[in-house]
C-alpha cells in the first residue's frame, strides 16, 4: 500500500478526473510549486503542448493518457519525473526518456486487483452471453431461445493468460473456483508451489498457449515482443469459437483482425478495455464489431483503485521533491536506464512507438 505522510483527498471522492486533482494542489502549492490539470492533451495547440516546456514533471493517466513521444520530451527540457497514476508506462518513450535522464515511475500495484475483477467480470460476460440478454431485456423483450444460442457454462473450459505477474496471478485466483482447466504463459516461471497451488499449466510461449484454450486474458505489458502478438495467424491458431479478453494494452492485439476474426466466427467474442489511441475515435470499430463487451479503460479506476493510485502518486512526488530515493517497485526508468519494475517489465532500444496501446 502506499504510504504518503498524509492524504489530500477523501477516500470514496472522485479523484481520477480535472476536478478530482489527484487530491494534490493544497500539497504542491505549499510547497510553492504549480499545479497545472487538464484534459485538453492532444494536438500543438492544446494546453498540454503549451505547458510542456516548462514543466518538471508529467503526471498522466493510463486511462487518459498524455502521451510523451520521443519528440515530446525533446520539448521538455526542465522535465526530470514522468508519474504514471496507475500502472502502465507505454505511453512513455522509454527510449527517449532514458536519453534524456527522465526519471520514469508508475503506482505498481493500485489497481492489480480491480483490472483482475474487471478480466473475470468480462470473461463471464462473454462466455454466458450476458450483455445480448440484458438488452432484450431493456428493450421489451423476452429472447430467451436467441441469449441461450451462444452461452455456455465456463465450468470445464480451458482458460489461460498471458503474462502471470500481479493481475495475471490474480485472474488465476480468481478462476480457480470455478472448475476451469488453467494454463499460462510468462517469460518468468511461477515458483512449483504456486503452480501446483492453483493447478496452473505452464506453456513455453503464447502460441502454445494460445492453440490449447478456449479463453485467453491478457495481461502482458506492452514492448517489442508483445506488440501485435495476437495478429490473424495467432488468433487463426486459436480454437475455433475461442475468446479473448484484453484488460492489458489495445495494440498486444491487430485491431482489423480481431474485427476479421469475431466476423468469421473464430472468435466466438472479444471484450476489453483497452483501445489505440484513447480515447478512440468515434467510428472506432471495436465500437460497432459483433460479438465484443467493450469498455472505455475503466477496470483500473475504480473508487477505490483511485484513493490508491493518488496516495501512491503522492508518495512518490514527496520522495522526488525531497530528494529521497523513490520506492524500487514504482520505478521504470531512473539513472538512464530500466530500473526497479520497469527492468522487469519492460524492454528498451527496439524503438516501439510511444503511447501503442496505452
Amino acid at each position: 500500500m502506499p504510504t504518503p505522510s498524509a492524504l489530500g483527498f477523501t477516500p470514496g471522492h472522485l479523484l481520477g478526473c480535472v476536478s478530482g486533482e489527484l487530491g494534490l494542489r493544497e500539497f504542491l502549492e505549499a510547497q510553492g510549486h504549480e499545479l497545472v490539470v487538464t484534459s485538453d492533451k492532444d494536438g500543438p495547440d492544446s494546453v498540454f503542448e503549451r505547458e510542456l516546456p516548462g514543466a518538471e514533471v508529467v503526471i498522466s493517466q493510463p486511462f487518459w493518457p498524455a502521451y510523451l513521444t520521443a519528440e515530446r520530451i525533446a520539448k521538455a527540457p526542465k522535465l526530470k519525473l514522468a508519474l504514471t497514476a496507475g500502472i502502465g508506462s507505454d505511453h512513455v518513450d522509454l527510449d527517449a526518456a532514458i536519453r534524456a535522464g527522465v526519471t520514469v515511475a508508475e503506482v505498481t500495484y493500485s489497481n492489480s486487483l480491480s483490472v483482475a475483477e474487471h478480466a473475470v467480470m468480462q470473461i463471464l460476460t462473454l462466455v454466458r452471453n450476458f450483455l445480448p440478454a440484458h438488452e432484450w431485456v431493456v428493450n421489451g423483450g423476452w429472447n430467451i431461445a436467441d441469449a441461450a444460442s451462444r452461452s455456455y457454462d465456463l465450468e470445464g473450459m480451458d482458460v489461460g493468460v498471458i503474462g502471470a505477474g500481479r493481475i495475471g496471478q490474480a485472474v488465476l485466483r480468481r478462476l480457480a473456483p470455478f472448475g476451469v482447466r488453467l494454463h499460462y504463459f510468462s517469460p518468468m516461471r511461477l515458483p512449483t508451489d504456486v503452480e501446483h497451488e492453483l493447478g496452473t499449466a505452464f506453456h513455453p510461449d503464447a502460441g502454445s498457449l494460445a492453440r490449447s484454450v478456449d479463453v485467453v486474458s491478457l495481461h502482458a505489458p506492452l514492448h517489442p515482443q508483445t506488440y501485435h502478438l495476437f495478429d490473424r495467424e495467432m488468433i487463426n491458431s486459436m480454437r475455433r469459437g475461442s475468446y479473448i479478453v484484453n484488460t492489458a494494452r489495445a495494440e498486444i492485439t491487430v485491431r482489423d483482425d480481431v474485427v476479421e476474426a469475431l466476423e468469421s466466427g473464430q472468435l466466438a467474442g472479444y471484450a476489453g478495455d483497452v483501445w489505440y489511441p484513447q480515447p478512440p475515435e468515434t467510428d472506432h470499430p471495436w465500437r460497432s464489431m459483433p460479438h465484443q463487451a467493450m469498455t472505455p479503460h475503466v477496470s483500473g479506476t475504480t473508487l477505490s483503485a483511485q484513493a490508491r493510485y493518488a496516495a501512491g502518486t503522492r508518495e512518490v512526488l514527496e520522495d522526488f521533491l525531497a530528494g529521497r530515493h523513490i520506492r524500487e517497485a514504482y520505478l521504470i526508468v531512473e539513472g538512464g536506464e530500466l530500473a526497479g519494475t520497469g527492468a522487469k517489465s519492460y524492454t528498451a532500444g527496439a524503438g516501439v512507438e510511444a503511447g501503442r496501446g496505452a
